[in-house]
């Protein structure tokens, strides 16, 4: 099992992001990151000297290897800067941009993953845009590339269009995109009864374990719609924190909503499950 994640009221990157594969590896992709290297071992005159075509031709490959590169431990802030003025010194910048309003659906998907696994912040108001797209798989590209982008903006932007999103792939989003203190702002004045169902299901897919309590507090609290109370029991399951236990078992015992206390018994033993070692 792996680790859960413990906040520092930094941005914490959930456990769920994709690794790229190394065998197989595309041509282009390979020379991105060749250059992608370059660049962040701190070559300030390296440059892609491959088209943007050639790049939304293998999106898929390309993101891999961009995202493994902005994902980098130490990369920060700097690596960042210096991934995003490779793609203006190689006029790239631009035309992926440009390439968001493609007429073919195809290229919009394709740049639209690109722009997310860079987490170029100009791309957020332009992939926002993606999420009412008439194609159902430039639709679904565009939220999780949001989630990808990661930063105030996208969390606004998912948020914005919550209505149009399915609850599952909105909270996968948001435990990408947010920071802590955006879902501790989510979390305690929520737009909606839907919004506050998402974030407390991404606290749950983010693994934090200081979020136990404030969920635990959110479960018991009648105050609270029926939904959010059911996810926040869900999220206590995710997390997998045996200090959760004693809240949950408490619901089951006491809550007078049978609803309530058929998911907290669910909750109680799905945590006790993952909790105990694993036979050998």
């Amino acid at each position: 099992m792996d680790p859960p994640l413990r906040s520092n009221g930094s941005n914490t990157r959930p456990a769920i992001q994709a690794t790229p594969k190394g065998g197989g590896r595309s041509r282009v992709a390979g020379r991105v990151d060749r250059v992608l290297n370059t660049a962040l071992a701190g070559e300030r005159a390296a440059v892609l000297n491959i088209s943007a075509a050639e790049m939304l031709a293998e999106p898929e490959a390309v993101a891999a290897v961009i995202q493994a590169a902005v994902d980098r431990p130490g990369a920060g802030v700097l690596g960042h800067w210096m991934i995003h003025e490779l793609f203006r010194r190689s006029e790239l910048h631009d035309e992926l941009l440009n390439s968001l309003a493609s007429p073919d659906p195809a290229r919009r998907a394709a740049a639209a993953r690109i722009c997310g696994a860079a987490r170029l912040p100009e791309s957020a108001l332009w992939i926002s845009d993606l999420v009412d797209d008439p194609n159902l798989g430039v639709r679904e590209v565009a939220v999780r590339s949001l989630g990808r982008l990661g930063g105030r903006r996208a969390v606004e932007q998912l948020m914005a269009a919550d209505g149009k999103i399915p609850l599952h792939r909105l909270a996968i989003a948001l435990a990408r995109a947010a920071s802590d203190v955006d879902i501790e702002a989510l979390m305690r004045q929520p737009t909606s009864e839907r919004a506050a169902v998402a974030a407390v299901l991404a606290c749950g897919l983010r693994r934090d374990v200081l979020r136990v309590s404030p969920l635990l507090g959110i479960a018991h609290d009648r105050r609270w719609p029926k939904q959010v109370r059911l996810a926040a029991c869900k999220a206590l399951a995710t997390i997998g924190d045996r200090s959760a236990a004693d809240g949950l078992n408490r619901l089951t015992e006491a809550d007078p909503e049978p609803d309530m206390k058929k998911a907290a018994a669910r909750a109680h033993r799905r945590l006790l499950k993952r909790a105990l070692p694993r036979p050998r």
